[in-house]
């Protein structure tokens, strides 16, 4: 653990130099408790998955269970990708590559990580990048 105590109302601030010491603390701190949220809610998808049984009599009644299931089925997905993408930005965070791009090596920049903490790339990075998957899928 780290010994870096982050003041309760502390900011990253531009004024500062870039991920210094307390910047990484906070965003580290940001991302674990982030992770801590999205797992309690997948707890709770979890719980209404074995709860809600799909023996109901009514096909429309049922259809709409199958619907409900399906969403949170999906909703849980997308929890599970984005924890292990909080779980890179930790290991980034630790090993003190964190906030810059993976792509140019530039700083992302604080509004943006504080948008985004699991971003990694500069918005123009990412831009381009989605230009390339558009550019490639429209073939």
């Amino acid at each position: 653990m780290s010994t870096i105590t982050v003041p309760p109302n502390y900011k990253p601030s531009k004024d500062e130099e870039f991920m210094n010491d307390l910047q990484h603390e906070y965003f580290r701190l940001k991302l674990e408790n982030w992770k801590i949220e999205l797992l309690k809610e997948s707890e709770e998808t979890i719980g209404h998955l074995r709860e809600g049984g799909l023996l109901v009599p009514d096909a429309s009644d049922r259809a709409t269970a199958e619907a409900d299931r399906a969403l949170e089925l999906r909703t849980k997905d997308r929890i599970r990708k984005l924890i292990s993408k909080i779980d890179k930005a930790i290991e980034r965070v630790n090993n003190k590559t964190y906030g810059y791009c993976e792509v140019t090596g530039e700083p992302i920049g604080i509004k943006r990580l504080e948008a985004r903490p699991v971003a990694t790339m500069t918005i123009e990075a990412q831009e381009n990048h989605e230009l390339m998957e558009k550019t490639h899928s429209d073939k």
